[in-house]
Parts: C-alpha cells; sequence; structure tokens
C-alpha cells in the first residue's frame, strides 16, 4: 500500500446516465423551468451559502454539471433517501451510487471530485502545522475524511520533534468491523520518515466511537513498540458518525 496521502479517483468516461439522455429535450433546449429553478438555487445559494439550501438542493447544485438538461430533483432525493445525507451520498462508493437509478459515470466522477475536494481542503488546514495549535482543524479533518465510510479505516499521523505533522497515512482498510493493523509497520513507517511522535486514528463505521477490546489491545501494542524505539503515541482517535474519542482524553493511553 502506498504510504503517501493520494487521492483515487476511479477512470469513468463522462457520459450522462440512460435515464439522463432519455429524459433530455428534443434538440437539447433546457426547458424554461428548469432554467429557472437552477438559476433560484444558485442565486439563494450564493445570498445565503449552504446553510440557505437542505441537503438535497445542495445536492441538485452539484448534479447540474453531470446531468445539464434535466429535472435533477428527484434524483436528488432518491440519493438523500437511499444513503441518509449529502454527506453519505458524497463518500458513498461508486459501486453502491451506481446502483441509484439514474445515476451514471458522470455523476459518480461529480460526486467523487466534491469529495476529494473537501478532504482536499481540510488536509490543507493541518499538514505541516503544529498539531497542538490546530487540534481542532485535524479533527474536523478526521470526520470529513473518515466518518462516513463504511469500512474501518486506520490512519497514522506522524510529527516531528516540534509536534508539526509531517505525513498522513492511510496504514489499512478492513471491514464494517474490522481493520488490520501491524504494529511493527507503524514504528517501521514511523523511523523511516524520522518521525518523533504519531497519532492512531480510526472510524467506527456503526457510528459509535466506543473503544472495543480489540482497539484497547492493539493501541497498547503499538504504544509499547513505539517506546522501545525512543517514539511517542500522543493519542489514538477513534471517529465516530458525529463525535469523536480520544484515548488519551479517556485515561486508555
Amino acid at each position: 500500500m502506498p504510504h503517501a496521502f493520494q487521492d483515487s479517483l476511479p477512470i469513468f468516461t463522462f457520459a450522462a446516465s440512460d435515464e439522463a439522455e432519455a429524459a433530455a429535450p428534443v434538440g437539447g433546449r433546457q426547458p424554461s423551468y428548469i432554467r429557472d429553478h437552477r438559476q433560484r438555487l444558485r442565486d439563494r445559494f450564493m445570498a445565503g451559502g449552504a446553510s440557505a439550501l437542505p441537503d438535497y438542493e445542495l445536492l441538485e447544485l452539484v448534479l447540474f454539471r453531470a446531468i445539464p438538461r434535466q429535472d435533477v430533483k428527484p434524483l436528488a432525493r432518491a440519493l438523500i433517501d437511499h444513503f441518509g445525507d449529502f454527506n453519505r451520498v458524497l463518500s458513498a462508493p461508486p459501486a453502491a451510487l451506481g446502483k441509484v437509478k439514474g445515476v451514471g459515470d458522470a455523476v459518480i466522477v461529480e460526486l467523487k471530485v466534491v469529495e476529494a475536494a473537501a478532504h482536499r481542503m481540510a488536509r490543507s488546514r493541518v499538514m505541516a502545522r503544529h498539531v497542538v495549535s490546530s487540534w481542532d482543524a485535524l479533527l474536523d479533518y478526521c470526520h470529513t475524511v473518515m466518518a462516513h465510510r463504511d469500512t474501518e479505516q486506520f490512519r497514522i499521523l506522524y510529527l516531528d520533534t516540534k509536534n508539526t505533522l509531517i505525513a498522513d497515512e492511510e496504514q489499512a482498510r478492513g471491514t464494517i468491523d474490522h481493520v488490520p493493523v501491524y504494529p511493527r509497520e507503524v514504528v517501521k513507517r514511523a523511523l523511516e520518515l524520522n518521525a518523533a511522535s504519531l497519532i492512531l486514528v480510526h472510524n467506527h463505521p456503526s457510528g459509535d466511537p466506543t473503544p472495543s477490546q480489540a482497539d484497547i489491545a492493539m493501541t497498547a501494542q503499538i504504544a509499547a513498540a513505539a517506546r522501545a524505539l525512543g517514539l511517542t503515541v500522543h493519542d489514538h482517535l477513534i471517529i465516530g458518525k458525529s463525535r469523536e474519542l480520544s484515548f488519551r482524553a479517556e485515561g486508555l493511553l
């Protein structure tokens, strides 16, 4: 698995869905009621920001580019109904998105581009910055990247002697309730990066960040391996749907 953070997106052909093409008006002209509706949404967004729009209307704005001549409100509502909210639509796997009627390659690409942009913006607020002074931004980044995943992911945040974040790497991916982690690989990578300390982060797709006994045992093993090499494990964060749990704050580390 590559150690550098990567935004990897699947390759798709930029074609509208069959449903979109079938619904497109003859001659390719956009009906005036669709054009007027889209302009009203754009105006409301520019005047009031994202908070002025419910999830399905914000999703409509994203879908406008993928499906230029069709009323996308039914599809936006269908996606929200299927996945739950705007964030879960963006973070849904391409294969799952493709199962929703009306979703073609162009829609999937548009959603994945928006997701990647959100991840990159959140990450830019924490990389090469002092972790203590940017802790809230770090938590925001972890939630943006991990809170809505449907499988577990384990990330390591590596810090230098000044507690500046020098690397953010995905160590492993797993299933809905398990992710394999190898303490030896974690500390080996820290030495390769000349890191002085690290923060462990993983998500619980169930939404409940309460640590399992396996989580606690694994953290103890990594902390022991790190101490043997003069490294410090500052914390282990478990990211849930709406909150996180800190091993350090809970007295587990």
